[in-house]
């Protein structure tokens, strides 16, 4: 199956959706154009569809392999990478200032879908290299800024997130290994660290390891965790005393090489102040935490690209309106036809998330007005588990639906398609599972500053409610009246969780984030659906395209916006209703 970077799509969400062009106003880009957005759009399209996507099998079928210490990465995969780096794709979204290209984060996430879609098992190695960079820019000294920002911006190193211990996962608090001081500002790191993503590999000349560990003395749990970079090559081209004991045998993203890591008197640096690791580690995580949604995103694409051109290719009995003697083209069913709009328009969705959450994060650094930047790191902050976690659930839900209609041949490794799935089913896991997204969201962000991140996000959404119902196509009012319905529901359910008690709220916290995912979704379409009405109006574009853009968010209102009201009880029911189901346990 070919893969081929949907750019229209693309440009149209970063445009007309998420509104990119406001950052304009900000002069922090003073090279983000719309003729440098199609550039960009289209180079990255290229290296997704020619060099990645074909390797995506490769690395699925052939594996890492680890030998001494030593990680073989697929055959193709060196070379990938070494496009990547001529590209200069790695540093696309930092500043000028630092050695970036000055871009903006959401067509940074427009060209990490593309590689996340093309070969996701590739794309995970950059993707943790992009927050090690940030957590640099915000909490590293001039002096470490200086050593490494070059050499990771350009793609030369690569880097890792090391927290998870074989007793410390989601409790990050229970972890044990120890930094001591040597005394001379370094420090000996040691103890064993386990699912480290490219945590070894024959792609990059060095690997910069950002490690979790304790200090002499620190406090229990997270309070007592400090963040030590600790490079596979000292500066002197000795290896430091890292090593990747362990590669894990796992249901997917073969290609990536998830290491367990041994830390034997690691020489180290500190970064950021000592027992204030969390606080670094947090600007790693949500970097990946948006980062991971948008490979749920990316894999839903592929997934849906090849459900869409085997429905078009397969025949299967006689369809109802079919022309002519059968058998027809399954993708004339109408029930295949259902499957492949509820898939189109999730994706749809769920990109439109992450990028509106991109948007947000620039706009709370560079915004001139202090206002607007708070206001824009509220939404941030809120849309960040939603595009973590509810994206994820969209590709792991996508994937399966492709499987489905392949049908007996979805089963079967030889086409391609069951891949998406495993490959799928780590996102809604690593980088905080789905459920500590939902209870971040629920617990801290509902009631975060007195409501006001909930209290704005309902005004706008009013704001395209009339825009929807004032509208002079026949379909767009009604889109208004069932996105009324779905922030009704929203409102209703998230009044009883800001009010009820702690176990409650956690009882529901998974079904609230499901529901505010599939209206802030709904929501985006719409807009997209307005901007589609525009560019109708104005004779601007493709029309199929924007009359395809108005039917997507009908197609997605009255199939899933309808079902808000139901997700009311579920979220409302409360922890007893769920407890008294019985588990074996006092």
């Amino acid at each position: 199956m070919t893969y081929r970077a949907p750019v229209d799509e693309l440009r149209f969400t970063l445009v007309e959706v998420a509104a990119v062009d406001v950052l304009k106003a900000t002069g922090a880009f003073p090279d983000f154009t719309d003729d440098i957005t199609l550039a960009i759009l289209e180079e990255a399209a290229k290296l997704a569809n020619d060099v990645l996507a074909p390797l995506n099998k490769t690395g699925d079928a052939e594996h890492c392999k680890l030998d001494n210490g030593v990680v073989t990465t697929p055959t193709g995969f060196r070379q990938a990478y070494a496009k990547f780096v001529e590209g200069g794709w790695q540093g696309l979204q930092f500043p000028t200032k630092v050695g970036g290209m000055g871009l903006p984060r959401a067509l940074g996430v427009a060209t990490l879908e593309m590689v996340q879609s093309a070969n996701m098992a590739f794309g995970l190695g950059p993707m943790l290299t992009y927050g090690a960079i940030e957590v640099l820019l915000v909490h590293g000294t001039d002096e470490q800024r200086a050593a490494y920002l070059p050499k990771l911006l350009n793609g030369e190193w690569s880097a890792t997130m090391n927290l998870t211990e074989p007793q410390a996962g989601s409790d990050v608090g229970a972890l044990r290994t120890k930094a001591e001081p040597n005394g001379d500002g370094s420090w000996a790191v040691s103890g064993q660290k386990i699912f480290i993503t490219w945590g070894e590999h024959d792609c990059a000349d060095n690997i910069l390891h950002l490690v979790l560990a304790r200090t002499p003395g620190s406090p229990a749990g997270t309070k007592g965790l400090s963040l030590f970079i600790v490079p596979k090559i000292l500066d002197d081209g000795s290896r430091n005393g890292v090593q990747a004991i362990g590669l894990e045998h796992k249901l997917g993203i073969h290609g990536s090489p998830t290491c367990t890591m041994e830390y034997s008197g690691a020489k180290g640096w500190l970064i950021g102040a000592e027992n204030a690791g969390m606080k670094a580690m947090f600007t790693m995580m949500n970097s990946a935490r948006l980062n991971v949604g948008v490979q749920g995103v990316g894999i839903a694409e592929r997934a849906y690209q090849q459900a869409l051109a085997f429905a078009k290719d397969r025949k299967q009995g006689k369809a109802i309106d079919g022309k002519g003697p059968g058998p027809h083209p399954i993708i004339q069913h109408p029930d295949i036809q259902r499957s492949l709009a509820m898939m189109k328009s999730k994706i749809a969705a769920s990109r439109a998330i992450c990028m509106a959450c991109a948007v947000a994060a620039d706009l709370s650094e560079y915004a001139e007005d202090e206002d607007e930047r708070a206001a824009a790191k509220r939404r941030e902050e809120l849309l960040t588990p939603i595009a973590k976690a509810w994206s994820t659930d969209i590709g792991v839900e996508v994937a399966s639906m492709g499987i489905q209609i392949h049908g007996g041949m979805g089963y079967i490794e030889e086409t391609g398609a069951a891949q998406h799935l495993r490959d799928a089913r780590i996102t809604p896991i690593y980088e905080g599972t789905n459920a500590i997204q939902a209870m971040d969201l629920a617990g801290r962000k509902l009631n975060m500053q007195g409501g006001a991140a909930f209290t704005e996000l309902y005004a706008d959404i009013e704001l395209t409610i009339e825009a929807c119902s004032t509208s002079s196509h026949p379909d767009l009012p009604l889109l208004g009246e069932r996105l009324e319905e779905g922030l009704d529901s929203l409102r209703e359910a998230a009044t009883w969780m800001s009010e009820a008690d702690p176990a409650d709220v956690l009882a529901g916290a998974t079904p609230f984030l499901t529901l505010a995912g599939e209206v802030i979704g709904g929501w985006m379409l719409c807009i997209g659906a307005v901007a589609a009405r525009r560019r109708q109006k104005d004779k601007l574009g493709d029309p199929v395209f924007a009359a395809q853009r108005i039917a997507l968010a009908g197609f997605y209102c009255e199939a899933v916006l309808t079902l808000a009201h139901a997700r009311v009880d579920d979220i409302t029911m409360g922890v007893e209703m769920i407890s008294d189901v019985g588990f074996g346990v006092d």
